[in-house]
């Protein structure tokens, strides 16, 4: 059985898979737990962002001192990994059949999306290396199932994955900041009206149209989703009809 001996783990990968870290301290019976540490903080964050997690705040949350939380995780690194692991939660099934790969990668990029709208703050999260935990290992296993069913290498596989991973975190985040942004509309209609004219003046024809015909704009509605999406699955569709020919 694998052990957490290994003080060269990253922050947080051996309390993820369910081993304790040693510890000499003796103390009074402990108040809170990890995991009632981990769901205030995704609380915290769910309700006021990732700029606000901080120990102290995190701490205030569950009627512990700042000092108290290190009872728990040995610091913000390790409770961002543990973060992660629980907002991301489980990876959905995906259908791995004969032609179903692209129909399976659709459902992975929306369900990263979706996850992201949940927890909004998830695309802040910093990555450190590749996916090392059970929930986000869970979550590149299923696509790289699916791909590698197609007739993709593991190589070609990860690669396509780390496709869909970015676009998914990219619209998520674009999403949530327009959505965020409560002075958008009244913005959006006034710097139209602005830029109208001097679009036609200084030579962006093409903008000029699409902004009189009110098809320029900052929202990212499921059509612009799936517009982008069809685009990668098409690139990702030539691929594997490629390895086809050459299988």
């Amino acid at each position: 059985m694998p052990t957490n001996d290994d003080e060269r783990l990253p922050p947080g990968l051996a309390l993820a898979w369910g081993l304790t870290a040693k510890t000499g301290r003796l103390g009074r019976k402990p108040s809170q737990s990890v995991e009632g540490i981990v769901e205030a903080a995704v609380a915290l964050a769910d309700a006021e962002g990732f700029a606000a997690l901080s120990m102290p705040n995190i701490a205030k949350r569950v009627g512990l001192t700042a000092n108290a939380v290190y009872r728990y995780v040995s610091s913000r690194d390790e409770l961002l990994v543990l973060l992660a692991e629980t907002a991301w939660g489980p990876a959905p099934d995906l259908e791995t059949g004969t032609g179903q790969w692209r129909a399976a990668a659709a459902r992975w990029t929306r369900a990263m999306i979706e996850r992201c709208d949940t927890h909004p703050w998830l695309p802040d999260l910093p990555i450190r290396g590749a996916p090392a935990t059970p929930n986000l290992l869970r979550w590149t296993e299923v696509l790289l199932a699916a791909l590698t069913g197609a007739g993709l290498s593991s190589a070609e596989s990860l690669g396509c994955a780390l496709l869909l991973d970015g676009y998914a975190r990219r619209i998520a985040s674009a999403r949530r900041d327009v959505r965020d942004s409560s002075a958008a509309p009244v913005q959006s209609a006034a710097v139209s009206r602005f830029l109208q004219p001097l679009l036609h003046e200084h030579g962006y024809p093409i903008l000029a149209s699409m902004m009189t015909a009110n098809e320029y704009d900052d929202a990212i509605g499921d059509d612009d989703v799936a517009f982008g999406l069809t685009r990668i699955l098409d690139g990702i569709e030539v691929l594997i009809a490629r390895r086809t020919e050459e299988g």
